[in-house]
């Protein structure tokens, strides 16, 4: 259980490398914005400022999460991490919808100042940065199988997309083509909202026990091979933040002792934490008939 709470103390890093770039980026964005005349900057960089919302309620998410048992849950607070993950998804859709609509309302407005080109190197320069993070939080979510800290990593790229939208925009604008600003921005919206709705519909799918089936059928014949086991009535298997949980029914041979069948139970426990490095297993030994 400490290795668990340790890879939960990992991924707080995450976010607060997370929270750190959207502070200094968000700043470097709204100053640049405003001194080069570039009203996508200046939206991008408030754009961060929302993204640190995310990025908290991901980190809060991770310290509830380290909470140990207690009479109200049994099983920890391992949940509170994909809780984290659907409010951030929540949030990302906001955004996403947000960037769509003032991009449409952009398309109409023939009024807008021209921006500086600087603005633009502006715009990648944090685009790169803000992939940099990503990159990092998405090793990182990997490493300790955190949904919530990938949720965080998925935001870092959809803030990349909006950076270089951003530039692209800028750009096109030199050139006499504002319509560019727009159609990029569009772009951008939907790639934003379709992150949005994969971290929703995983996040769901965790709470709502959901588990993929070719796992499971592997984590059956993991245990159908252990020693002992001569048949399985039974195996279910639930995810808990970021380890699973495996609850099993197996067969052994009905006339071997309740030491031996404990040593059975015990083989598999061994099994499933050395080939899966899942830690929770619930063995049940039933008589083969």
């Amino acid at each position: 259980m400490v290795d668990i709470y340790e890879d939960i103390r990992k991924g707080e890093r995450g976010a607060w490398v997370s929270i750190a770039a959207y502070l200094i980026l968000s700043t470097f964005k709204l100053v640049s914005g405003y001194l080069f005349a570039s009203s996508a900057l200046v939206a991008d960089g408030v754009n961060n400022l929302t993204d640190i919302v995310a990025s908290v309620a991901v980190l809060i998410g991770l310290r509830i999460s380290q909470k140990p048992p207690d009479s109200d849950h049994a099983y920890g607070h391992f949940r509170a991490e994909t809780v984290a993950a659907l409010l951030a998804s929540f949030i990302m859709a906001v955004v996403g919808i947000q960037v769509i609509v003032e991009a449409v309302r952009s398309f109409f407005d023939r009024a807008k100042e021209m921006p500086q080109l600087m603005s633009a190197g502006v715009a990648l320069v944090c685009a790169v940065a803000m992939m940099g993070v990503y990159i990092y939080n998405k090793r990182l979510a990997k490493q300790i199988n955190s949904s919530a800290l990938m949720a965080a990593a998925k935001d870092n790229f959809s803030d990349a997309m909006v950076s270089i939208g951003a530039a692209v925009g800028i750009v096109g604008a030199q050139f006499g083509l504002p319509w560019i600003d727009s159609a990029a921005a569009v772009v951008v919206g939907l790639i934003i909202s379709k992150t949005a709705w994969d971290i929703f519909r995983d996040s769901t799918y965790r709470l709502t026990d959901g588990f993929d089936q070719d796992r499971l059928m592997d984590l059956r014949s993991t245990i159908a091979r252990t020693p002992g086991v001569e048949g399985i009535k039974d195996v279910k298997a639930r995810v808990h933040g970021n380890h699973v949980h495996v609850d099993v029914v197996v067969e052994v041979d009905a006339n071997i002792t309740v030491v031996e069948g404990h040593k059975i139970s015990d083989s598999i426990e061994e099994r499933m934490s050395k080939l899966h490095n899942i830690m929770n297993v619930q063995v049940h030994v039933e008589p083969k008939d």
